[in-house]
């Protein structure tokens, strides 16, 4: 697993997160135990809290976070708030996918094919190497 390169979360969130965690909609719920038996070797965590935000799904090693959204992010000032959200993250190095409860509902196979070739499109070739020391040796032994 490469470094994690989330922002810390900032006083409050990991709670929230927590909270969260325990009262996930019907979408977030399908789409976790379907990301849970379908992870392709990809590592996710659900209610991820990062900096002054709770990513609904994150995946570290793609850099990459996926938020459900339900009606109530297209309408009022909510749009502009996860737009401003999506740029945050992406000044941090993380992108963001939005996708849709209604689509979860529709075609959750589709949804989880659809995340897994996204987060596999952006995993660095190669892992970098270790802080302070030399690449770990072949496993025959060869120098």
């Amino acid at each position: 697993m490469l470094r994690d390169v989330a922002p810390k979360a900032t006083a409050g969130t990991i709670g929230k997160a927590r909270k969260l965690r325990r009262s996930m909609s019907l979408p977030e719920v399908l789409l976790w135990h379907a990301l849970r038996r379908h992870a392709a070797g990809l590592k996710f965590r659900r209610q991820h809290p990062s900096g002054p935000y709770i990513l609904d799904f994150f995946c570290s090693d793609a850099r990459l976070a996926f938020e459900i959204d339900g009606e109530a992010h297209g309408i009022g000032d909510r749009p502009a708030r996860d737009e401003r959200r999506d740029a945050w993250f992406a000044a941090n190095g993380i992108a963001t996918l939005r996708i849709r409860a209604g689509d979860v509902l529709d075609d959750l196979e589709a949804v989880i094919t659809w995340i897994i070739a996204e987060a596999r499109a952006r995993l660095p070739l190669h892992h970098p190497a270790l802080l302070g020391g030399s690449p770990p040796r072949d496993e025959l032994g060869e120098d």
